[in-house]
């Protein structure tokens, strides 16, 4: 069988090198000429540990073609997966479908044979019968297309494993009309379920659920540790025994329940709004109310940095030196969307803050976001001359610094970590002014 990836952003990009590396023929398609031609020279226009790799040696062996014609696609693949954006809506919290619908209606209109499409993007349930319906008007005479909805579950930072050796995988079908699309989805996933992956074969519905419900659960667990840490740093509590004690039941686990600036990036807050916005519209919106805290709780969590940040400079922040480490939303990626470090780097300079941000990969991104902050290329450059360093991303090169490291080059010895990742007492112990979110700085009255 042959492969085409609909879109070639982090997903569809991904997706491709992946099935590349399984031994398919693969044509990546984007209606960005200029990303098509990047990445025809091998060159990815993002950071995923072990992608560029693989994206060089099939681009270089031939097996992994890039396009912009639709035409070229439907005439090559037998499975096309769809991995186009659902960004949120301008003004509103519904996701937009429109990439998806014309991803789907195009590849559909320019099949010369049976095929197959796959749907991996993030979409509000009831898309996918909605969506095989376009599919099928769309088809020309005599073609038999079929839709599957096939969820990612891609972590930033790990995608490629993710991708290769997932820890499920599911398949949403149209019933018993679903037959030949399923028989075709084991032989493009045989490797893995050889392995042992394990597989759900359900509806549509349930399907487009998987992914925005596991995206749900996981905000709700982080929100959930953050909002007992506003209760600890006031009572004086300590956020990370108290998630360490909490995690070891095995009916929670530890996972996740780290307290901090909370959640960011392409999904978590996109996909909590979307789902909020659609059970709105099918008129349940009260069975997934409790989301819209879990979004203050999290967007809360930037505020108290700053507000944290403030006080450990005496009150105010006009013309201070803070050094920011982190700009990405989390380690091992340069995608800045809705990440709380790059936010909280902007809150402190918009009330007067001389803010000094640096990130492994991250640099260039933020700048497009926010070009006013003053960017740096390497740890030393951010934190000399800094009144306060503030960890916000937990890059491996940040946990490992030491006070030693930072003493003779800061103003004033204090840190904030914003991540909970660093040894107190070694910091305190090194001459530091140490906080953290979820632990009381000063005495308890």
């Amino acid at each position: 069988m042959k492969i085409t990836v609909l879109g070639t952003g982090y997903l569809g990009a991904t997706h491709a090198a992946s099935m590349a590396e399984l031994g398919y023929e693969v044509l990546g398609v984007d209606v960005d000429p200029a990303k098509v031609d990047a990445l025809s020279r091998g060159e990815l226009p993002f950071h995923e540990p072990g992608l560029a790799e693989l994206l060089r040696e099939h681009v270089g062996s031939g097996r992994l073609r890039f396009t912009t014609s639709y035409e070229e696609a439907g005439a090559f693949g037998d499975v096309h997966f769809v991995g186009v954006g659902t960004p949120q809506r301008p003004g509103a919290f519904a996701a937009d479908m429109r990439f998806v619908d014309a991803a789907v209606g195009s590849i559909a209109a320019a099949a010369t044979k049976d095929c197959v499409i796959a749907g991996k993007s993030t979409v509000p349930v009831g898309s996918a019968r909605r969506l095989a319906d376009l599919a099928r008007a769309s088809a020309r005479p005599g073609v038999d297309v079929q839709l599957v909805w096939n969820p990612e579950f891609l972590r930033e930072g790990f995608a490629v494993a993710d991708t290769l050796c997932p820890d499920r995988m599911v398949l949403g079908l149209d019933g018993a009309d679903g037959a030949r699309a399923e028989a075709v989805m084991r032989r493009v996933y045989a490797r893995q379920l050889e392995s042992g992956v394990p597989l759900i074969v359900t509806d549509y519905e349930t399907a487009e659920l998987v992914k925005v419900a596991a995206n749900a659960f996981l905000a709700t667990k982080i929100s959930f540790i953050n909002a007992l840490s506003e209760l600890t740093e006031v009572v004086g509590g300590d956020i990370r025994t108290l998630a360490d004690a909490i995690g070891l039941d095995e009916r929670i686990g530890r996972k996740f329940l780290n307290a901090g600036v909370g959640f960011g990036g392409g999904c978590l807050p996109k996909d909590i709004r979307a789902l909020r916005a659609r059970a709105a519209e099918l008129g349940v919106e009260q069975s997934v109310r409790f989301l819209a805290e879990v979004d203050d709780v999290n967007t809360r969590r930037r505020g108290a940095t700053v507000q944290a940040v403030t006080e450990m400079l005496g009150g105010s922040v006009v013309g201070k030196q803070v050094a920011v480490l982190g700009a990405a939303f989390k380690p091992d990626s340069d995608d800045v969307r809705d990440s709380p470090a790059l936010d909280i780097a902007a809150r402190l300079h918009s009330i007067g803050a001389e803010v000094a941000v640096y990130d492994p990969k991250a640099n260039a991104n933020a700048a497009k976001r926010y070009p006013r902050l003053d960017y740096v290329g390497s740890l030393e450059a951010a934190v000399t001359g800094a009144e306060v360093v503030v960890l916000l991303t937990e890059w491996a090169e940040f946990k490992a610094m030491t006070p030693a490291q930072l003493e003779p080059l800061v103003a004033v010895p204090q840190i904030l970590d914003g991540r909970n990742v660093l040894d107190p007492q070694q910091w305190e112990a090194g001459g530091f002014t140490y906080r953290a979110l979820g632990r009381r700085a000063l005495p308890v009255a």
